[in-house]
This record gives C-alpha cells, structure tokens and sequence, in this order.
C-alpha cells in the first residue's frame, strides 16, 4: 500500500523520484534524479575517497538510489560498509514501482537486494558490499562508529531546517575520519556557516543540471 501523501513522478532524464505531499517536496531534483545522486554523491562523493576500504553513512536512505548507484559503481578492489539513516521508511509497495533498473539497464536484482534487506541488520549482501539501514530520527542518532564519508540527503533546510544546524553537523563531524568527507546537494549560506562552525572545511562546487552549486566539506587535521 501506497501512503496518500506520497506518489511517483518522473523527472527530466527519464529516472523516476517520490514527491512527498506533506513536505511538499521531492525526494531528487526533477531534473534527473539519477543525474543529480550520480553528481552529487558519487562524482564528488565516493570516486574521491581513495582507499581500498570505505565507509559510507548515508543521511535519507529514501528510494535506496544513492545506496543503488554506490554498489553499481563501486571499483573491484574495493570494500563498502554502507550505513543509511532514515526516520520513514518508504513502502515496498512503493519502492518496487521506481524504475531505476530498467533506467540503469542493470539486473533488478540487485535493487531487490537493497531495499528488501531487513532494517537494523548488517549484512553482505554482494561481494565486499556491506549494508546496513537504521530506522532512526537523525536528531537521535548517536553514531557509535566512524566513516570516510557522509551522504548528507535529509530533506532541504527550508522544510525540515532542524537536520541542518550547527549541532547536527558537530555530530557527523565527529562521526568523520580524518580526511574525510560529507556532500550534500543544498548550498544555503545558513548551511555553508553551520559547517564551517561545526570545524569544516567548505568548498562550494559546480552542481548538476539545474542547480548552480552544491556543498562537499571536509574533515581534515589542521581543523581538529
């Protein structure tokens, strides 16, 4: 079953997003949603990490696409631990009709094996891939590990600008290796100075199609 306030809709590069009636907002930009996560968090995301071993903690799992387009893009030598954060799961019912596979042109099985892993469980669920979703509020999240890289993909700071304050961001700071790296699609200045107060380092990059810039910060020793 399908949520009232949630439905399908298709956006410019013929990759399918959810908008959310409540929040009056999508879930990826209209321009390309597989556009836009594969600029975002992959592009300046993942292809920058440069280890043999990486660990990734996702803030929104949402339609599980970020998680998709990292496993699908992950280099052959590598190892992935994925943690995703997210406080309402979307529905099966939902999810199944999104058409990332077909989009992509790859076995839907492996989106299968994303989104029907069980919550609260880490497991391999393809070679050197290693996942984990946790149904948590990101305002209660205590992280107990550490990572080299955050997908920052909570909903935008003008409908939920609680995710997006310098407390938060003073959380994935001290969640982040040396070195390492949070991207996010918004470039708010409010956004840009609560970074930069939480000990970051803030660069404003070229956006995708459609948006002028987005955020990518950085951990590195001389901010510690």
């Amino acid at each position: 079953m399908i949520p009232e306030n949630l439905s399908i809709v298709y956006t410019s590069d013929g990759s399918a997003t959810v908008f959310d009636s409540q929040f009056g907002e999508n879930f990826h930009s209209t321009f390309g949603a597989v556009a836009e996560s594969m600029h975002v968090f992959i592009k300046n995301g993942v292809a920058l990490v440069n280890k043999k071993e990486i660990k990734i903690l996702e803030i929104g799992f949402g339609t599980g696409l970020n998680c998709l387009l990292t496993v699908i893009n992950k280099q052959s030598n590598q190892k992935i631990t994925y943690h995703s954060i997210e406080k309402f799961p979307l529905t099966s019912d939902l999810i199944s009709n999104l058409n990332y596979s077909q989009h992509l042109n790859i076995d839907p099985g492996i989106f299968d094996k994303i989104i029907k892993l069980e919550w609260e469980v880490e497991k391999e669920i393809f070679k050197d891939v290693f996942l984990k979703k946790m149904n948590v509020d990101l305002l209660n999240f205590l992280p107990s590990e550490t990572y080299d890289l955050i997908y920052f993909d909570a909903f935008s700071p003008n409908v939920q600008p609680d995710l997006w304050t310098a407390e938060i961001f003073s959380k994935m700071f001290s969640c982040l290796n040396v070195d390492g790296i949070l991207t996010t699609y918004s470039a708010k200045g409010d956004v840009k100075r609560a970074m930069r107060s939480a000990g970051f380092y803030v660069y404003r990059i070229e956006g995708p199609t459609g948006k002028r810039h987005i955020l990518r910060a950085e951990k590195n020793a001389e901010s510690l």
